[in-house]
């Protein structure tokens, strides 16, 4: 059982079945829509290439994010980081809503505001916790950092989301 190789065909399956997932994890990364695009290529391209790394048994989506995180720290490294390059605004990242002017709306825009404004590292650990359920665990492999680091950044994204909730709401009642 333990010598089952993934096959490329098996590969592009979960490929197709995640391409939506990773291109968010992409956008969340790099902020830019053209980055993501070729974060998410190149992620396709490593993962069939390199498919034989694959563990059999363990989730292939955290496999995935691994890769893509990968690439794009290998990225980062031989661009000596794109500083202020492509920001996208929270609202591009929004799924369509037919109801423009619902609260709820409102409210994930706020949201999407705040944690867009967390530094990279929180940003990434809340993506992965919040947004696509890893636990704990899960994300600190995929960003090759101990776990309590993971805690330590998502204690502090709360920290940080938390107070910028609080603020609003003290200038509200002085008006």
């Amino acid at each position: 059982m333990e010598d089952e190789k993934i096959t490329s065909t098996e590969v592009r399956q979960h490929l197709a079945a995640h391409l939506a997932r990773m291109w968010r994890y992409a956008m969340v990364l790099s902020r830019n829509r053209d980055v993501a695009e070729e974060l998410v290529q190149s992620t396709c391209v490593r993962a069939l290439e390199r498919s034989a790394q694959y563990q059999p048994g363990t989730r292939i989506d955290r496999w995935l994010f691994t890769v893509l995180h990968s690439v794009w720290i290998n990225e980062l490294r031989a661009q000596r980081v794109r500083s202020g390059q492509g920001f996208v605004a929270s609202d591009e990242l929004i799924a369509p809503d037919r109801q423009h002017h619902d609260e709820q709306r409102r409210q994930y825009e706020k949201v999407m505001q705040r944690v867009s404004q967390l530094p990279e590292a929180q940003r990434n650990a809340v993506f992965l916790v919040y947004v696509e359920g890893f636990t704990y665990q899960e994300a600190a492999d995929t960003l090759a950092v101990p776990i309590g680091t993971i805690m330590s950044r998502l204690a502090a994204a709360r920290t940080t989301l938390a107070s910028a909730v609080a603020r609003p709401a003290v200038q509200e009642k002085r008006l």
